[in-house]
């Protein structure tokens, strides 16, 4: 049992697992800010745009419910809340489109830079290639 948890230690410590666990958490508030930015910034103007509907309560009803006259409370309705979902795909959406920037971004940072170019060996000059013609007609005698 003690190699067990000696090696569950290793496995929990190692570094990817740890950076694994920061990036969830990161995620969930990351998410949490997402989540706010198209409930409490984007759907305004869309319901503003849309003539001031209430972009969440969007729905489709299938069976009208009852009103409680004590408690104010819909009764027994059924509906598919299609604005929750557009709502959520937003947030999918942008979530995805600032990932997107935030890798490009890093990437663009690790990229190491690209070397200078080193100038081309400098070749023999004109003088020394006549020379070396001169000395093989020379040999060829």
């Amino acid at each position: 049992m003690k190699k067990f948890f000696s090696e569950f230690k290793e496995f929990a410590m190692r570094g990817n697992v740890i950076d694994l666990a920061i990036g969830v958490v990161i995620g969930g508030a990351f998410g949490a800010i997402t989540t706010s930015l198209v409930n409490d910034i984007i759907m305004p103007f869309i319901s503003l745009i849309t003539g001031g509907a209430d972009f969440t309560q969007w729905k489709w009803i299938l069976k009208a419910g009852t009103l409680d006259a004590e408690t104010g409370e819909l009764l027994g309705q059924v509906s598919v809340n299609y604005g929750n979902l557009i709502s959520v795909i937003l947030n999918f959406i942008i979530i995805a489109l600032v990932l997107f920037l935030v890798v490009k971004g890093v990437n663009k940072m690790k990229k190491p830079a690209a070397p200078a170019e080193e100038p081309a060996p400098a070749g023999p000059t004109t003088e020394e290639l006549l020379g070396e013609i001169r000395d093989l007609l020379k040999d060829n005698k």
